[in-house]
């Protein structure tokens, strides 16, 4: 559906009109041909006007050359306020605009800041009162020092600094920051990022220069960034910068590439220095433990053999203490007792040989040379011994033991009561 209005007003304000910059009746109004020349602007004026006046149903004529009827200035007006309207109305929609969630606009007007839009849809002056700029305060963003993109390309003037102990260290580090004002991020500071990273560059310098070499190269790292992120957040707050430093990462921290041969040996060194101190640990962690055990084993069959001497030397005294009391009470028999006793245990353990002396030989035969040689060895032996002059017809028994001096000790049981 078209509306009637913009219908009739499309050919007037066409410049392909034939009529477009020439009067009603087609001839110019100082009486020139059309094919003379561009008409003047006060005829392209009432020109424009006449067609004003027949988009309203007017008679758009002139009267020669007083420029049109009376009633073409009311309609002129009435046009040029309509034109002023849409224009208007086009100028003011354009103040319109929407920021996205993580945004923040920031409104200028004539340049000078006024406040910040929130995220949605919002308004302001057109331009050229005021103006906007989208700020994303919640993207992470990077600032290399040291380096440009990958460890290998290096920036030495940057990278390269002094330490406590007037050593010379290669630092490369990445510092990950967020927008916390984005008014101050965009006009408290010309360059930002280079502002953030000669911050970065300063605080690692007074860090590093306040500490020893090898602190920083090996234990020290996690410290050293730390104490970074805090000096740079100090520094930033008041340039009034409008970042939040979320997170210092170190890359690469080694000395300068002149003496790495010879930093690498002493890591080296103090690593094989750590590898025998552990190996040297692990093998008392398993022989201290196994000589413990072995000596507590030692101590517990000491006391085992203490105590068993104890209780037999104890019990040797008891049972001489009963002995003595039964002696007491009646020696002969105690006495008798005691030697049979002996000699049972004596002859328990030897070997016998029973003889008839009544019809025997009175000559005994003893081979003094095989007992001297059994005497020699250590050895106890008994021989076979003849029967000997008995004045009475009992049985003898002769035993015959060999000594370590080569002498003989024989032994005759008494004759049997």
């Amino acid at each position: 559906m078209r509306i009637p209005f913009f219908n009739r007003l499309r050919p007037l304000l066409s410049l392909n009109d034939p009529q477009w910059g020439r009067g009603s009746k087609g001839d110019k109004p100082d009486g020139r041909k059309p094919e003379d020349g561009p008409p003047d602007l006060d005829q392209l004026w009432r020109d424009f006007n006449q067609s004003i006046a027949r988009m309203f149903g007017k008679n758009g004529g002139t009267d020669g050359g007083n420029g049109g009827s009376p009633n073409d200035s009311l309609f002129a007006k009435i046009g040029f306020g309509v034109i002023v309207a849409v224009l208007a109305f086009f100028w003011m929609i354009s103040g319109f605009f929407i920021v996205q969630e993580g945004q923040t606009g920031v409104i200028t007007t004539f340049g000078k800041y006024s406040y910040q839009a929130n995220p949605g849809f919002n308004w302001r002056w057109p331009a050229p009162i005021q103006a906007h700029e989208i700020v994303n305060v919640q993207q992470v963003r990077t600032v290399e020092v040291g380096y440009r993109n990958n460890v290998k390309n290096k920036q030495p003037k940057e990278a390269l600094m002094l330490t406590d102990d007037e050593n010379i260290i290669d630092i490369q580090f990445a510092v990950q920051y967020k927008l916390k004002d984005a008014a101050k991020w965009l006009y408290s500071n010309r360059d930002q990022e280079e502002m953030i990273r000669q911050v970065a560059e300063t605080a690692i310098r007074e860090i590093v220069g306040r500490s020893k070499m090898d602190f920083v190269l090996y234990e020290g790292r996690e410290k050293v960034a730390l104490d970074v992120n805090v000096l740079m957040q100090q520094v930033l707050d008041r340039y009034e910068s409008g970042a939040q430093i979320t997170n210092v990462t170190m890359q690469a921290v080694q000395p300068p590439e002149q003496v790495q041969a010879a930093f690498d040996d002493a890591v080296k060194a103090g690593q094989d220095k750590e590898r025998q101190k552990n190996e040297g640990q692990a093998y008392a962690n398993d022989v201290i433990p196994k000589a413990r055990g072995e000596a507590s084993r030692m101590l517990q069959d000491a006391e085992g053999y203490r105590s068993k001497v104890v209780a037999n030397a104890e019990g040797n005294v008891s049972r001489f203490k009963q002995v003595l009391v039964e002696y007491q009470k009646a020696p002969a028999v105690t006495r008798d007792r005691m030697y049979l006793e002996t000699m049972q245990q004596i002859f328990s353990s030897t070997t016998k040989l029973m003889m008839d002396a009544k019809n025997s030989n009175n000559m005994i035969y003893l081979p003094l040379d095989k007992l001297n040689s059994q005497g020699d060895s250590g050895n106890r032996t008994s021989a076979p011994v003849a029967p000997v002059t008995s004045p009475s017809d009992t049985m003898t028994t002769v035993e015959v033991r060999g000594t370590k001096d080569g002498r003989t000790r024989d032994s005759r049981d008494r004759e049997s009561r």
